[in-house]
């Protein structure tokens, strides 16, 4: 896996997949590693190649001090383009990697092919969760939150089924660097994005989860309505909809992005 430097701070990037294939760009939850998207690789890797990374002061990244920006990881995301000679992606966002995906669509249309924008949103009207996570973490680190996120990111019945998928989910959420988490958090304290959604002229999906309560249908739906031509799929799922739905959730990009 390189090591690609954006502007001093090194990101953690794996490539892998279809030699000559088209790219396809992979981004991470907030708090999630790039290894999140193994129920996808099998299958994606076989007709894209593809480009996973750990976010800036996430797995093993670096890590400067924050606060950060949506302008600044999508930056981050050039850079990476940049550093492998990569003209043109697409693009699949969940959560936070979503928010970045908006950024990216807007500020460098030219760089990206078709985007898929999961599970996320384009603003918060009140910052108070995040400010609440925020002390929480610093009060307590990771492990002060880590059940009420794994909560939210699978449904109980999916979490009981799946106990094994869950304790992994968990240990990856419960190693991120508690600075790094932060210094993410903030990004999200000042979320606004609603007025880049019209610039996005890409071919765009919109995946929501039928169970989502941190970035719910709703949330998607507007992002659907603000971005021309957008479409939108609803999987039987919470949060983390690429894993309680694995199958439907990779159906759903390698069909989108195999349109002709």
């Amino acid at each position: 896996m390189p090591m690609i430097d954006a502007d001093g701070c090194l990101l953690n990037v794996s490539v892998e997949g279809r030699d000559g294939g088209p790219t396809l760009m992979l981004s991470n939850a907030l708090g999630c590693t790039l290894q999140m998207w193994e129920p996808q690789m099998a299958a994606l890797s076989k007709l894209f190649r593809i480009v996973r990374y750990d976010r800036r002061g996430h797995g093993k990244s670096g890590m400067p001090p924050g606060p950060y920006s949506m302008e600044r990881l999508g930056r981050d995301v050039l850079a990476i383009l940049d550093d492998l000679n990569i003209a043109k992606t697409h693009w699949c966002g969940l959560s936070m990697g979503g928010m970045v995906g908006q950024w990216l669509g807007a500020n460098a249309p030219e760089r990206f092919d078709r985007i898929i924008l999961a599970n996320t949103g384009c603003y918060y009207p009140d910052p108070t969760n995040w400010y609440t996570r925020i002390k929480a973490v610093k009060d307590g680190g990771l492990a002060a939150i880590v059940d009420t996120v794994i909560n939210g990111w699978l449904t109980a019945d999916f979490r009981e089924r799946e106990p094994q998928i869950t304790a992994r989910l968990k240990a990856m959420l419960s190693a991120s660097p508690p600075e790094g988490y932060i210094a993410c958090c903030e990004a999200l304290s000042t979320l606004d994005q609603r007025a880049l959604l019209p610039r996005i002229k890409s071919p765009t999906l919109v995946i929501a989860g039928r169970h989502d309560t941190g970035t719910p249908v709703a949330a998607g739906e507007y992002i659907r309505s603000q971005i021309p031509g957008a479409s939108m799929t609803i999987l039987d799922a919470a949060h983390i909809s690429n894993v309680e739905q694995s199958h439907a959730f990779t159906e759903a990009v390698a069909g989108f992005l195999m349109q002709r």
